[in-house]
């Protein structure tokens, strides 16, 4: 099946499902609005009866029950009717709104039950739970008695936690709206236990402990009944009249519609995207089969033209990548084939008796070994940087000693150069790096003797070591010829030397920069570079000063 095609199904597809879930969404939350007013989610519904529950616990009565059911109607919208099955009704919300009631709605009625439950702690016995029930029994019922007394004259009840899960009651006060001249509540203490009590609760036994305590539960709630508050039947929602139902032949028009659109707009964004994925297509495949100069035309600022930009990125990388491959097997030859060309001429002319093996003969022969390692191990070193596997141990070190270091190792092929080489900014003090410092020593040491190595008899190279803005910066400024500044931007790459030539004379095996920068890099630094021809070059690095100080170091 064609792309045009598989668009055009798919838009087909996706507008079909659309505007068909749209509609039997739209058709389903309408009926269920028709039928029902409301429904009181579960977070209305457990406020409720939380509230009403706590209010029960509270004042050992529904007596003025009325203000809260009010309250919460006003805050979740529900009508909300309570009663008890001693009192009959006790408040409709309906009726204390001004409004005329109305019809209840279908859902379930809830119990709200306040009775407090009777609680010992998990290591008394079951004789002592027996012999303790009945004078809780005494001090719940003067307890609630006492706390419905202060409901009813118009006083605040404060509750406060108490023993055995009963709670104490105390008058907070009169509160606004109380009843004149009332008379005050008395708080008086329990009387004895009744006798009924007693036998009640001693009638408790039984073989396990938690059968026992289910039955003096039972006792205390059959006892308290009479005076404490009933458990409350609550029910919510209301049922209003029917309203219109929503008509099927709009919404049926409305989905076609959205469905021609969407195939007309399918057939149009085919027909755009096909032609540039095609051109997409044809420069793959030639780039597949080798041809890396094919690109697209992109034009535009859309997503199908930044495809196209991409695509060209991406093969102007890969030709790079492989003039680079090509030029680095060339360069690797070139570098090789001198040292090598000399120790076979070597080697045979000792082999055919030309030549006698003296002292001075075995030392050229070990210069050009030494020369062909320090490549082998520079590619080595290079590529493992590349990698991010070189290995690095890092820690607290002094960038002042780093720069003298170098200038000691460097000082004897500088005099020998007729080079001058100094160190500046390098004086008492500490300037704190963090790093590997043999490795942060070679990348220094590589950008050291390229400067000794370009700067002619007579001339200096100084080292010129600063700390600002939380930046180490160590530079390497020379009074060499310069470099040209169309060679800056490829001063860094592999085997990349200003000599074509490439003379053992003006340089090393072009590598050191590479490594320089990839070291620097991998400390979280930057090497950079300004030049001006017949005056001289500046190497810098910069690196960041460590925040904090006493840190110790990490290896990696």
């Amino acid at each position: 099946m064609s792309f045009r095609l598989r668009v055009l199904a798919l838009v087909l597809l996706v507008a079909v499902a659309a505007t068909s879930a749209t509609a039997w969404l739209t058709l389903r939350q309408a009926g269920s609005q028709v039928r029902e007013s409301a429904a009181a989610d579960r977070q209305s519904l457990a406020a409720i009866t939380e509230q009403l529950r706590a209010y029960g616990a509270g004042h050992g009565t529904w007596d003025g029950v009325a203000a809260t059911v009010r309250a919460l109607a006003e805050k979740t919208g529900q009508r909300i009717r309570i009663g008890t099955d001693r009192q009959g009704q006790i408040a409709d919300s309906d009726t204390l709104l001004g409004r005329d009631p109305r019809p209840g709605g279908t859902a379930p009625a809830l119990l709200v039950d306040p009775r407090h439950r009777l609680e010992f702690p998990a290591a008394w016995e079951e004789g002592s739970m027996r012999k303790v029930t009945a004078p809780v029994i005494a001090r719940y019922n003067a307890n609630v008695t006492y706390a419905a007394c202060l409901t009813r004259v118009g006083h605040r009840v404060t509750v406060l936690p108490g023993k055995f899960g009963i709670p104490l009651f105390q008058d907070g006060g009169k509160a606004p709206g109380g009843v004149p001249g009332a008379a005050p509540c008395t708080d008086a203490a329990p009387g004895a236990p009744r006798p009924a009590d007693v036998l009640a609760a001693d009638g408790c036994r039984a073989p396990h402990k938690a059968d026992t305590l289910a039955c003096l539960r039972r006792v205390f709630t059959e006892r308290t009944a009479a005076v404490a508050p009933q458990p409350l039947t609550v029910r919510l929602g209301a049922v209003d009249d029917a309203g219109q139902s929503l008509a099927v032949g709009p919404a049926i028009g409305v989905a076609a519609g959205v469905t021609a659109a969407a195939i007309a707009c399918a057939l149009l964004l085919s027909r755009t995207v096909l032609r540039p994925v095609r051109a997409l297509t044809a420069a793959s495949r030639g780039l597949g089969e080798g041809d890396l100069g094919r690109r697209v035309p992109a034009s535009g600022r859309d997503e199908i033209a930044e495809l196209g930009r991409s695509f060209n990125r991406m093969a102007g990388s890969l030709q790079d990548s492989e003039e680079r491959q090509r030029r680095l097997v060339g360069d690797i030859a070139h570098e090789l084939r001198t040292p090598l060309a000399n120790l076979r001429g070597y080697l045979e002319a000792l082999r055919d008796g030309v030549l006698q093996a003296d002292a001075e003969l075995l030392d050229s022969l070990h210069e050009e070994v030494l020369l062909q390692q320090r490549i082998v191990d520079d590619l080595q070193d290079l590529a493992l940087a590349e990698a991010g596997a070189l290995t690095y141990h890092r820690r607290p070190l002094d960038a002042r000693e780093l720069v003298e270091a170098c200038r000691t190792a460097h000082s004897a092929r500088a005099a020998a150069a007729g080079v001058a080489l100094d160190v500046v900014g390098a004086g008492p003090g500490t300037v704190r790096l963090h790093g590997d410092p043999d490795r942060l020593r070679q990348a220094l040491g590589n950008l050291v003797g390229n400067a000794v190595r370009h700067t002619a008899p007579g001339g200096g190279v100084r080292l010129e070591l600063a700390e600002r803005d939380e930046m180490v910066r160590i530079a390497v400024r020379d009074t060499g010829g310069g470099i040209p500044a169309a060679d800056l931007p490829r001063l860094f790459d592999r085997f990349w030397r200003a000599d074509a030539a490439r003379g053992r004379t003006t340089g090393g095996s072009g590598l050191g920069l590479s490594i320089a920068r990839q070291i620097v890099a991998d400390h979280h630094g930057a090497v950079e570079v300004a030049s001006e021809v017949g005056i001289g070059s500046v190497f810098t690095i910069v690196l960041p000063s460590p925040r904090n100080p006493g840190s110790s170091g990490k290896t990696e």
